[in-house]
């Protein structure tokens, strides 16, 4: 799955250790979810679209297999 997490984070000027704490995980978990190593749980891919006041789909592309 891919996403937008690095793209909208940048544009807001927040940095990668800042945006992690706010989401209750490690600075690790949100290089691996950028770089597409790591896909979240529903409850982090929701908590991180409400940070970012936009819908999961609009944060998050799901690719059909």
């Amino acid at each position: 799955m891919k996403n937008r997490i690095e793209e909208i984070r940048k544009e807001r000027g927040i940095k990668q250790e800042e945006f992690a704490k706010t989401m209750g995980v490690s600075r690790q978990t949100i290089s691996s979810l950028e770089t597409g190593k790591y896909n979240p749980s529903i409850f982090l891919a929701h908590k991180i679209a409400v940070y970012f006041e936009m819908t999961i789909e609009e944060v998050f592309i799901f690719e059909e297999e």
